[in-house]
């Protein structure tokens, strides 16, 4: 009777986290056994302490991913916010942005393309950039080339680009984003110069990477703030954000 007493003050010691004195611990083998076999009773007697481990550690992956995540954004604020080769929609100076990595083939992208349109819609002091980050293959890669291109040529004409061939009912290639350009006016062959003289690819690494460094690895994906959010949570999510970082400076408050 007192050893089970004792092995059970060390289990719900040890699952309580609490420190136990060294004489405790200085358990023979045989006493060691014994522990065992009584934690492994106590579990499958109670399973449900399983499931509260399981999501204390999921809540402290997340917060140290999401730690991580904002130190990331902290330490790249202006190729997030401000790159040179991303076009903004909105507000230029608004006093809220929200940067959206997309692919041109994404689905879920595709379907966030009118919560995109929604938030411009009702909030006149939004800003919203669209960061390029070709994932889903070479048509994608391709499709994303024909838009560097139109960006450098006529980046009036990008918003109209964009929203024509992200709702196109057909996946986005080189031929698709082309015939989506060309039908905006631009040439062809000015295109095809600039597509071989600026293929693109260093700016899609440094997507890729500055992806990676904030833990992003699909799309679409947000940042608001020092906050990624991964998926298409909706506009309505999306404008609480908003709301929240002009109450307290945070996307979550």
């Amino acid at each position: 009777m007192h050893k089970r007493l004792f092995h059970t003050a060390i289990a719900v010691s040890l699952m309580a986290g609490l420190s136990l004195p060294s004489a405790a611990l200085a358990l023979d083998a045989k006493q060691k056994q014994e522990m065992g076999e009584f934690i492994k009773e106590y579990l499958i007697a109670n399973p449900e302490i399983m499931l509260d481990v399981q999501d204390a550690l999921q809540k402290k992956q997340e917060a140290a991913r999401a730690a991580m995540a904002n130190q990331a954004v902290a330490s790249a604020k202006d190729e997030i916010f401000n790159a040179k080769t991303d076009i903004s929609l909105g507000n230029p100076k608004g006093d809220v942005t929200i940067v959206e990595f997309f692919d041109y083939n994404c689905g879920y992208c595709r379907h966030a393309l009118s919560d995109m349109n929604q938030i411009l819609k009702d909030d006149k002091n939004v800003r919203f950039v669209l960061k390029e980050f070709p994932i889903l293959g070479p048509e994608s890669v391709a499709a994303h080339r024909v838009s560097a291109a139109l960006k450098q040529i006529a980046p009036e004409k990008y918003p109209e680009f964009h929203q024509t061939l992200m709702s196109g009912g057909t996946r986005a290639t080189e031929e698709s984003a082309m015939e989506v350009a060309t039908s905006l006016g631009l040439s062809e062959d000015e295109l095809r110069k600039v597509m071989k003289a600026s293929p693109n690819d260093a700016t899609v690494k440094q997507t890729y990477q500055l992806a990676q460094n904030l833990g992003i690895n699909g799309t679409p994906a947000y940042v608001i703030g020092t906050e990624v959010i991964s998926g298409a949570i909706g506009a309505d999510e999306l404008e609480a954000k908003l709301k929240n970082m002009r109450s307290c400076g945070k996307s979550d408050c």
